[in-house]
């Protein structure tokens, strides 16, 4: 039988293991008797982290020949406005971004690289600048096998419920939920805010699951009616 007693002696010899040396202080510790830490100044933190910070963003190789043709494009509000340097890898395929002594703010960094990846999921490039443009619109990819799995034909027609008669239904979605849709082979990329990005997976994944276009046309147009009503 287990001596409590001898137990107790155990736990207190554990216990002592994990002390800390040099106990807090009074001034260190808060009313509840929690320690205390200073905040950490941001102009601290960026003075301990060595060199410029950097990001790398990998471009597909079906992304190539729109990367030539808008480059420019993507290269003069990553320089001008963010502060950023940036330079492609042509061996290793891929952007890299790195800070400069005038990038002003950490967070232009990952602005940028946002912004890159969404033009390498294949967004247009007036779209994806508005990533840099305003703070509250973000990306979401989901796998039409994630909603349901189909595969053959029945794969190629919940492709083409999604995207509608000359893209008609695709626009729908977009006007209707102000957000923007990649359909790339099984995958869906949504850019939006995060209200929007919600109402538009919806009605995608309902097409998935085979509701007609016009049920669905139907449901956005009440919503519009809601948002519009909002405003």
């Amino acid at each position: 039988m287990m001596n409590l007693d001898n137990n107790s002696d155990d736990e207190s010899v554990v216990i002592d293991k994990f002390k800390i040396d040099g106990p807090m202080k009074d001034d260190d510790m808060d009313d509840d008797n929690k320690p205390r830490y200073a905040p950490i100044n941001v102009d601290d933190a960026e003075d301990d982290k060595s060199g410029p910070q950097g990001r790398k963003v990998a471009v597909p190789s079906h992304r190539m020949a729109p990367l030539k043709r808008d480059w420019m494009k993507i290269y003069e509000p990553i320089v001008t406005h963010l502060k950023l340097q940036i330079r492609m890898n042509t061996k290793a395929k891929c952007i890299e971004l790195r800070t400069s002594e005038y990038t002003e703010d950490l967070t232009m960094l990952q602005k940028a690289s946002d912004f890159l990846k969404a033009f390498m999921l294949g967004f247009e490039i007036n779209d994806a600048l508005a990533l840099l443009r305003l703070d509250e619109l973000y990306l979401e990819s989901f796998d039409i096998y994630d909603v349901k799995m189909l595969h053959g034909d029945h794969m190629s027609r919940a492709v083409g419920r999604i995207v509608g008669k000359d893209g008609k239904t695709k626009y729908v979605i977009e006007n209707t939920t102000r957000t923007r849709l990649v359909i790339a082979d099984t995958k869906i990329h949504i850019m939006g805010s995060f209200n929007n990005i919600k109402i538009a997976r919806n009605a995608v994944a309902d097409l998935i699951l085979g509701s007609p276009p016009g049920k669905v046309y139907a449901k956005l147009r009440t919503i519009s009616s809601r948002i519009s009503e909002r405003f």
